[in-house]
């Protein structure tokens, strides 16, 4: 299960460095766009569109890796200040919650994107592209999410009873 967990944590790291590469695209395109647009010329009229995807993309891309890391929002004031046991139990039926939450944003998710297919749904804007295409993106994001909090679960179930020591603390 170690090596597992070590080689899904290279794939999230893969995707955040597509994430980010993605925001880098986006910023060199809005710079150009307003470079054109200075100079008289006509800027990229799909460069808004455009960047609205990629944000969109970059999140759902970033997002199981900012829960590996432990950097996603968290509150974590009542775990400190609750017995050791208790905090431990609550930080695995956390997990539960949102393990149970992904696999219903999954199976969900899919089924919208589903229909958007099988209804031939077009997204209608500078661009025109088919509406599933961005609609595939959240059951993976959250498949992958849903495979995070696996790895939690198994993490804490070795670690020391007691709440998670997580980047991104309230303590």
């Amino acid at each position: 299960m170690q090596r597992l967990s070590h080689l899904y944590g290279r794939l999230l790291d893969g995707l955040l460095c597509l994430a980010a590469l993605l925001i880098f695209m986006m910023m060199l395109m809005i710079c150009l766009d307003v470079f054109l647009r200075n100079i008289g010329a006509r800027g990229i009229a799909w460069s808004n569109e455009v960047s609205e995807y990629i944000l969109y993309a970059a999140t759902l891309l970033a997002a199981p890796w900012l829960l590996r890391r432990g950097q996603h929002i968290r509150v974590d004031i009542v775990l400190r200040a609750l017995p050791r046991r208790i905090a431990y139990v609550l930080e695995y039926l956390s997990d539960l919650v949102g393990l149970a939450c992904s696999v219903f944003f999954i199976w969900y998710g899919f089924r919208v994107a589903q229909d958007s297919y099988s209804s031939g749904a077009v997204s209608m804007k500078t661009l025109v592209m088919p509406e599933w295409w961005m609609l595939t993106l959240p059951p993976i994001a959250f498949l992958l999410v849903a495979g995070e909090f696996v790895f939690r679960m198994h993490r804490l179930a070795l670690m020391p009873v007691g709440a998670r020591e997580e980047t991104a603390s309230a303590a």
